[in-house]
């Protein structure tokens, strides 16, 4: 893998840490004398005049392999692994020097190029880390080096910069999406860490189409910091662990040992087939029901006398009164209550 840091303004700096590291060896180098650390800067510089306009002209990049790779490691291949690289970066017709360092577990080299080449004309680095990890894994699979697995293995202490914010972003975001039930959830608690969470849009529209994160002066895409990391590919997988969450809160709560108040309604209640609706103990028959003012018949058609409401007529007690009175009168008897 191909680890680009930002280009340098200084050659000196650069090529003393390379070629004076313990153990460094110069493999190659093209368009520079490397008898001396101060001939190979003056060299560098020289050709860096003919663009005095390109303030950071220094391109420097490392190529690392697995441990896994040693043995088959020459000097001799990696030399050309690095001219292919470079050729497949559009690296070509400049000043170059190749250096092998011993001082880390897994093999690896430095490429030292000059940003104006042998024709004063500027190399672009627009799209170099993307380019990078294509020509990368292109080279990897074609020589079937060690193909690592995912971020674990990557050394975070010895990662700088970009590649130091980068690495921990990834960590972080990782460890947070399991914990949270939405993006905006995922925004907000990265915000406490200080990790800005962007959402980009389609024109004229609500509708995200992807998302970006920053830390300090530094941002990348979702997908450029991993693949997982996507919009797409992080909303199915909130959505995935709130599902595995539901499943098996259900499964808990079904394996739960039912209470003594549940057995007793269980071995009380009547079971009824499913298809069949189930009844009230007191069910009333409609074809049963009588009117209240309809006397109700015993089982030989006679109706019972405390069931009988006597008809009164209020005309009849008014016609009684009248002739009781007159009566009373005729006689001279005073009125006496009779009912």
């Amino acid at each position: 893998m191909g680890k680009i840091p930002k280009a340098g303004k200084s050659f000196k700096g650069c090529v003393e840490y390379c070629v004076l590291k313990k153990d460094a060896v110069i493999l190659d180098a093209n368009g520079v004398r490397i008898d001396e650390v101060a001939h190979i800067t003056s060299d560098f510089n020289m050709q860096r005049k003919m663009r005095p306009s390109l303030g950071q002209a220094v391109g420097h990049i490392a190529l690392n392999w697995s441990p896994e790779d040693t043995p088959k490691l020459t000097d001799e291949l990696m030399i050309s692994i690095a001219k292919e690289y470079l050729q497949t970066m559009k690296i070509t017709d400049t000043q170059m020097l190749i250096v092998r360092h011993h001082d880390t577990k897994h093999p690896h080299l430095h490429i030292i190029y000059n940003r104006v080449d042998n024709q004063g004309k500027p190399i672009s680095d627009a799209y170099q880390r993307w380019n990078n990890v294509k020509a990368s894994k292109a080279l990897t699979l074609k020589y079937g080096f060690h193909l690592g697995e995912g971020k674990a293995k990557v050394n975070r202490p010895q990662l700088k910069g970009a590649d130091k914010v980068k690495y921990e972003l990834h960590d972080k975001i990782k460890a947070m999406l399991p914990k949270v039930s939405s993006m905006d959830e995922l925004q907000k608690e990265l915000a406490k860490q200080h990790i800005g969470m962007m959402y980009k849009y389609k024109s004229g529209t609500a509708e995200v189409q992807g998302v970006s994160f920053s830390k300090d002066e530094y941002q990348f895409k979702g997908s450029e910091i991993d693949r997982s990391l996507s919009y797409g590919k992080m909303s199915k997988t909130i959505a995935d662990h709130l599902q595995v969450q539901q499943e098996q809160l259900q499964k808990e709560k079904q394996e739960q040992p039912k209470s003594l108040a549940d057995q007793l309604r269980e071995a009380i209640e009547p079971s009824y087939p499913d298809s069949e609706p189930k009844t009230q103990y007191l069910r009333q028959n409609p074809e049963t029901h009588y009117l209240k003012s309809e006397p109700q018949t015993n089982y030989m058609g006679h109706v019972p006398p405390d069931l009988l409401s006597p008809q009164i007529d209020i005309s009849d007690d008014v016609d009684d009164e009248a002739i009781y009175g007159r009566n009373r009168h005729q006689k001279g008897q005073a009125r006496t209550n009779r009912r």
